[in-house]
Parts: C-alpha cells; sequence; structure tokens
C-alpha cells in the first residue's frame, strides 16, 4: 500500500469516527459501521456480532458479491443462529472464528479459510456450495469498548485488490479494521449508555404517574392516554398544510421532546388532595355525607308521624308534609350528584330547606344543612366548590415549577413550556398565566386539545360517563369558535380523524356513534 493510499484510508477513517458519533440509532450504528469497515479494506462481505448471554447475536450481514444483506435496514432479519462463546461442558469455543476472537481476546487473520485446520469453517463451506461463492480470506476483531470488556466482534470475508481478486488482509488492513472497531465499540456503548439513561428517565416519570394513579385510578389514566393523543395529534399536525401548520414540521428530537411534556404534563397532581381529585358527589369526603343528611330526613319523618299519631296533625296535614320531606331529599340526591346545571329555584329551595330544624337525641335543636354542605349543594356546576376548583387548578403551577426546576437538557428544554401550557386558551382566558395564542407553542396547543378531549371521553371518572364521540367534539367545536382551543389544529384534528383513532383504541364501542364531521366543519367556517 503507498503512503498516499494509506493517508487517504486514515483520512477516511477519522471521517468514519466522525460520522459514527451522530447516530443515534443502534441498528443504523452497527450498519455504518459495518459498510464503513468493507469500504476501509476493500472487503467483498463481512458480519457484525453484539454479545448478549454469552452468545454472539448476528446483528448484520452484507454480502455485496451476492447482493446479500440482512439485519440493519435491509427489512430482512438475520436467519442465522447466534454464536455460543461456551460449549455445552462450559470449555471456551476456540473452534468457532469469532467466538475464539473473544475468548482470546484478539484479532484472527486467516488467509484461506479452506487451506486452515484450526478452526471448523464446515457452516462456511456448506454457504459457499448452496450460494456458490468463495470464502477465503477471513478478518475477525473484537470490538472493546473504553473498559476494555468485548461487546462484539467485526468479521470481514474476501479482502479485494483493485483487478477485484481475493487475497489476504494486510497487517495495514487488520489495524485500520481495529482502530475503527475500537471507535465503533466506543460508539454503541455511548449510545448505549444514552438510551439506557433515557430509559432511567423515562422509568422516574412512570413512577411519577404511577404515584398518581396509586391516589387516584382517574388521574392516572389520564397522564396515560394524554401523550398518547398528543402524539397522535402532533403527527398530524407534522403531515398538516393547514396554514401555519404548513411550516410545522418535528423531528425525533422533537418528537421526544414533545413525548416527555405529555407524559409530565399533570404531575403537580401529586400533591393535590385525593379527596379534592376524586370528588365523585358534591357532599363526598371520605365518604358521601349525603347519609348524614338522609338520617337527618329520617328523624324529620319519625316526628311527623308521631305528630299525626298523637293527634297534633291531621291524615291530610301529614300526607302534604311527608310529600314535601320526600320531594325535598329527592332534590337534595339530584343535586349532589352534580351532573346537571343547578337554577336559581332548585338553589333558593335548597336554601329553605337548609333553614329547617331538626332536633337530636338529647334535645337539641340544629339547622337542617350545615353551612358547608350547603355551600357544596348549590355548586351549579360539577362537584367542585370554587376553592376546591382553585386546589385542583393549582396543580399546573406546581407542575411548571417541579419541571422549572430540572436542569434539562438542550433538546428538552421546552418540556416546562409544553407541559405548562395545556390549561391556557387562545383568548387569553385561561390558567394560569393567562397566555393568548401567538404567545404559546403549537406544541402547548397540541396539548390542549388533547387534554380537553380526553377528559370528555373518559369512562373512568367517578362523576360523570364518559362521552360519545359526537358530543365531545361538538363541545371541542364550540370551544375552538370560542377560542378556547386552537381552531387550525381542531380542524386537522377532525379532518385528520385522529379523534377515531384515538377512539379505536382508548374508547367504549358504545362511545363511538356517528360523527358528521362536514357539519362540524362547516361550524368552524361559518365563524
Amino acid at each position: 500500500m503507498s503512503e498516499h493510499e494509506l493517508h487517504q484510508r486514515l483520512n477516511k477513517l477519522n471521517a468514519i469516527g466522525v460520522a459514527l458519533s451522530g447516530e443515534t440509532k443502534i441498528e443504523r450504528l452497527v450498519e455504518s459501521i459495518l459498510i464503513a469497515a468493507i469500504d476501509l479494506v476493500r472487503a467483498e462481505a463481512g458480519t457484525l456480532y453484539l454479545v448478549r448471554d454469552n452468545k454472539l447475536h448476528f446483528e448484520i450481514l452484507l454480502n455485496n458479491r451476492l447482493g446479500l444483506a440482512q439485519g440493519g435496514s435491509s427489512g430482512c432479519s438475520v436467519s442465522l443462529p447466534p454464536v455460543p462463546l461456551a460449549l455445552a461442558d462450559g470449555r471456551p469455543n476456540l473452534s468457532n472464528v469469532v467466538a475464539c476472537a473473544v475468548n482470546q481476546q484478539s484479532t484472527i487473520n486467516i488467509p484461506d479459510a479452506y487451506a486452515n485446520a484450526e478452526y471448523d469453517f464446515s457452516g462456511t463451506r456448506r454457504f459457499d456450495q448452496h450460494s456458490g461463492y468463495h470464502s477465503k480470506s477471513f478478518l475477525a476483531v473484537p470490538m472493546r469498548d473504553h473498559e476494555g470488556k468485548i461487546i462484539g466482534v467485526l468479521q470481514l470475508i474476501n479482502a479485494l485488490n483493485r483487478q477485484n481478486e481475493i487475497e489476504i488482509f494486510t497487517l495495514n488492513d487488520q489495524h485500520l479494521v481495529e482502530s475503527l472497531a475500537s471507535q465503533a465499540a466506543i460508539a454503541i456503548t455511548n449510545r448505549r449508555l444514552i438510551l439506557s439513561l433515557q430509559r432511567l428517565f423515562e422509568g422516574f416519570i412512570n413512577l411519577i404517574n404511577l404515584a398518581i394513579d396509586d391516589k387516584s385510578p382517574y388521574t392516572g389514566g389520564h397522564c396515560q392516554r394524554v401523550p398518547e393523543l398528543t402524539m397522535m395529534l402532533a403527527d398530524a399536525a407534522n403531515r398538516s398544510e393547514l396554514g401555519e401548520l404548513a411550516h410545522f414540521k418535528m423531528t425525533e428530537r422533537d418528537r421526544y421532546e414533545l413525548k416527555i411534556a405529555g407524559l409530565l404534563h399533570d404531575c403537580g397532581k401529586i400533591t393535590t388532595p385525593v379527596h379534592v381529585v376524586d370528588k365523585a358527589t358534591k357532599l363526598q369526603t371520605i365518604f358521601d355525607r349525603v347519609t348524614l343528611i338522609d338520617q337527618r330526613f329520617e328523624i324529620l319523618i319519625r316526628d311527623l308521624e308521631l305528630s299525626m299519631l298523637r293527634g297534633q296533625l291531621g291524615e291530610a296535614q301529614y300526607a302534604e308534609q311527608l310529600q314535601q320531606l320526600r320531594a325535598d331529599r329527592a332534590l337534595i340526591h339530584q343535586a349532589n350528584q352534580g351532573s346537571e346545571a343547578m337554577d336559581d329555584a332548585q338553589i333558593s329551595r335548597l336554601e329553605s330547606i337548609a333553614k329547617m330544624v331538626w332536633v337530636d337525641s338529647e334535645g337539641q335543636t340544629h339547622a337542617f344543612l350545615t353551612s358547608d354542605e350547603l355551600e357544596n349543594l348549590t355548586i351549579r356546576k360539577g362537584t367542585l366548590t370554587a376553592a376546591e376548583r382553585a386546589i385542583i387548578n393549582r396543580h399546573i403551577e406546581v407542575t411548571i415549577q417541579m419541571l422549572e426546576a430540572l436542569p434539562w437538557p438542550s433538546h428538552l428544554k421546552n418540556v416546562p413550556e409544553y407541559a405548562g401550557g395545556h390549561h391556557e386558551r387562545m383568548d387569553g382566558k385561561g390558567y394560569p398565566r393567562g397566555l393568548k395564542r401567538e404567545q404559546m407553542s403549537v406544541q402547548a396547543r397540541i396539548m390542549g386539545i388533547a387534554d380537553v378531549f380526553e377528559a370528555l371521553t373518559a369512562r373512568d371518572r367517578p362523576y360523570k360517563d364518559g362521552m360519545k364521540l359526537s358530543m365531545a367534539l361538538q363541545i371541542l367545536t364550540r370551544m375552538a369558535r370560542e377560542r378556547h382551543v386552537d381552531l387550525d389544529l381542531f380542524k386537522v384534528f377532525l379532518t385528520e380523524r385522529v379523534w377515531f383513532d384515538y377512539a379505536q383504541r382508548f374508547l367504549n364501542e358504545s362511545q363511538i356513534d356517528e360523527v358528521n364531521i362536514a357539519e362540524l366543519l362547516l361550524q368552524l367556517e361559518s365563524f
């Protein structure tokens, strides 16, 4: 090899090292390593093995002469079985070239496999007979990481000269491949380390969601579904050419950043009291206090019967007052559910009921409803008081505080903004910061739609049944018209049928009804 050719190869080796450091996928990384090695020393074929479970597993196989490719990006899995590093009796496998290279921790350079009696090439001969190929020169190089641990083997077959004739792998070839193998091992180890740290990081996130789930199975399901729906809508937006979304494109790093934000979007709920999160009825604390009010009604009914039996009350009066007590009791039970909005007449009647009195076993007189019970029962919509709603709403402030306190790497620096913006509104009337549409990223607006749609259709909430698709989409259409959620993103949500794909995965069949998308889009266009 001339000095000029060696200089070219060294430059190529340096360029390969730079390229390997930028590869993020293990599958593409091992393919790049093998292709680079074959090109570097003009080999005709090669395989790359990685050590797992005391075996060498084929990761990729390439043969340029036969046009054969298995593993990597070929779409064809490697059909060859792994090579054991030890024999059945526990002794090291020294008969197989690649296994021997690992066990002896050294490079093996074989000029002619057919003239070699030291190693078992029976498999190679069978392959040659079947394919018409001729395997001759072999170079098996162990891949050592930064700690000297062998993580795999790079094997090249048939070095070619400029006339494409098979020759031996020279000492220069061997040194170049050994250098490449070392760089490759470090690149693979680094990528594995990054992936293991990612798994550890995601494990901590799942641990937080598990803690929330343990407090409340209702929010736990929400924490799992919102990230899924967020990514579904993000992918649809990424494909869209509608308005400003034509310029919205996401890389794999962008997608990962949004995924993490989705997983953490409600992490602040870990501080929210469970009796508030799970408040299924207006009177629920650690139990539903409507049972206490039922007991008071029983006392009033008992006293009413006694008055009639003592002749203090006529039968007609008794029947009329009994009917009213039963109606009042029914009203309280209805109000306690929180499933329907309370009107002024109902609230006025509850206030009248609160002023009634009952007498306990010691003769003490009490107001029929305490001030706290009246406050809860007269909630106009839902089951939460203003104070409890503030506690629930505070979870997003806690989420932002928690996330902004973390030292995010550059590729995850937007997680707090994405996760912390899903309760903002396009008109600036959301919380906690009152941001307007132009102050929010597309990702935060995506999560806002995902959060609302999941909440509307969730079938594991204690205070409501999951809505049917038609009703949920009609509500979101109104919210888009009122600038609660992003109009363009919601159009994508409709036209790309994100709602349907989500429903197929997460909703009951009974919730999936007929949806008139054309009518919903017409409502949006007329806005």
